[in-house]
């Protein structure tokens, strides 16, 4: 029987040379008359490791990382794919602590599966939570979401549920679910890792949206930049029609639900909603105006549920194991795990799943291992390009939606970015005014002249130009476009700015 040797096929691990790894895994095998199958897993977001290389024992899977081309010659000569005594071994996966001491439920089949193999998926529960949905009426399927107490994993943290209520509650002959999959921020790549790694955890679960709201069409929006997702997803979604779980008859009921793949162009603000809604219709995105909400006039002026990756791939789990099993998860408000990335100037970066109540210290220290560089971690930057700057005397606030919006911040899609003391945050604070600038879809005033003014004021304060005045001149602007904006390209883009000045204002005085 085959040895079977996993190499993951995730976009990070690929850049850091999991292909060549692959390859002379097979030819290495050959050469030595060894019965090896490779298989192409997803990763499990230890990123600090990658290329991880794992072999399937009796014991478990034990784990060589991180792997180059050039130690491959080394593990065979080692005795791999056996027990090798090599520098890159780190023994079973399952003993890994950054691994072990998560807790994962969204991720829970990252790197553990063939990401296109239905098998391997349904192997682990997958396909559960929609066998039980189709046996539940629409609105019990609903209240289970409510009782979750699941919220938008995308930034806005809206209840889930709600949302569904909306749609479910609009009569119309036509409704539509549509996965925003154009992640954008700085910092984060959860979305991508899941559909990379688990792409039926979000499909069935867009399924599921669509049996309780009463739509037939779902529509992923995928970011241009994930070509990997592309064709990851290209193939799960061939493979989950052809057996039964999309199109018409859904898993021999009499439910029909068919989900197309779309593709952005590049725009960051395509990650709005409502822009992104635009861009499906084949116009430019451009923020439109509230109300009336997606949910009552989104796609082509019908009832839409617009969800992220992550939102839909909670939904399956909730409905395979139970709302109260999910809802036990978490603290206050804020149910169910928290998938952070650490990224930046960190030294083990990668995607973390918790609980809600996590320190942010305990995050970057603990898990991240500090910075990089090895120098002093001097500010973290939380939710994303539009984020605040967090000083030391922060760090320990617990990440939930609520306890981050009373220190000022805001979790949005869980991306953390590390810098050291060697950063200038008034450079930082500027690329915030000047990324608004690049990205603005033009629509408001607020943003669009907003942002560009931002960077020639913080120009002049930085060049000690009337450093007082200018500074009163950045506090009016950023007052205008955070009141004034259409959306939060241009409302939270004066987070990052105010909170670089509040709590690093030395680097404003140069």
């Amino acid at each position: 029987m085959a040895i079977r040797v996993f190499v993951p096929r995730d976009a990070t691990a690929c850049a850091l040379g999991a292909d060549a790894v692959a390859k002379l895994i097979r030819e290495g095998a050959a050469g030595r008359g060894l019965d090896v199958e490779v298989i192409r897993n997803g990763s499990r977001g230890a990123f600090w490791l990658e290329p991880m290389v794992e072999v399937e024992t009796d014991s478990g899977r034990l784990a060589f990382g991180p792997v180059g081309a050039a130690d491959v010659p080394g593990l065979f000569e080692a005795g791999f794919p056996g027990e090798a005594q090599h520098p890159l071994a780190l023994g079973l996966v399952d003993g890994i602590s950054w691994l072990a001491r998560q807790q994962r439920l969204t991720f829970v089949r990252a790197g553990l599966i063939d990401p296109v193999s239905l098998e391997d998926y349904q192997s682990l529960r997958g396909y559960v939570g929609l066998a039980r949905a189709l046996e539940m009426a629409p609105q019990a399927i609903v209240d289970e979401v409510k009782e979750s107490g699941l919220r938008g994993r995308g930034g806005a943290a809206f209840p889930t549920g709600i949302k569904w209520q909306t749609v479910l509650d609009t009569v119309a002959d036509q409704k539509y679910i549509v996965c925003n999959a154009d992640e954008g921020d700085s910092g984060t790549f959860a979305d991508r890792l899941l559909m990379e790694a688990d792409p039926y955890q979000m499909i069935e679960g867009m399924t599921i949206a669509g049996l309780a709201v009463g739509a037939t069409e779902g529509y992923i929006y995928l970011r241009s930049e994930y070509p990997h997702c592309r064709k990851v997803l290209s193939e799960a979604l061939s493979r989950a029609e052809q057996a039964g779980f999309l199109g018409t008859g859904i898993c021999g009921s009499n439910r029909d639900f068919s989900i197309d793949l779309r593709i952005g162009a590049g725009a960051y603000i395509c990650g709005e909603e409502t822009s992104l809604l635009d861009s499906l219709e084949g116009k430019r995105g451009l923020i439109r105006f509230k109300p009336p909400l997606p949910a009552i006039k989104g796609l082509m002026g019908l009832p839409t549920v617009v969800n992220n990756v992550l939102s839909l791939g909670a939904i399956s789990t909730i409905l395979a194991e139970g709302a109260a099993h999910y809802r036990d998860f978490g603290t206050g408000r804020s149910r169910g795990t928290l998938t952070v990335q650490l990224a930046g100037n960190i030294k083990r970066g990668g995607l973390v799943e918790l609980p809600f109540g996590a320190t942010l210290r305990e995050l970057v220290e603990d898990y991240g291992g500090g910075t990089a560089s090895g120098r002093p971690v001097r500010a973290i930057q939380v939710g994303g390009p539009l984020g605040t700057y967090l000083p030391q005397s922060q760090w320990d606030v617990a990440l939930d939606y609520e306890a981050l919006a009373e220190i000022g911040g805001m979790l949005g899609h869980g991306g953390i970015v590390v810098f050291d003391d060697s950063v200038d945050l008034a450079q930082q604070a500027r690329f915030a005014m000047e990324f608004c600038a690049v990205e603005s879809c033009g629509k408001c005033t607020p943003c669009r002249i907003g942002s560009v003014r931002g960077v020639e004021v913080i120009d002049r304060i930085v060049a000690n130009e009337e450093r007082a005045f200018n500074l009163e001149v950045l506090d009016d602007l950023c007052d205008t476009m955070v009141e004034g904006s259409l959306c939060a390209m241009g409302g939270l883009t004066p987070y990052p700015v105010r909170s670089a000045i509040k709590h690093f204002p030395e680097d404003f005085n140069r």
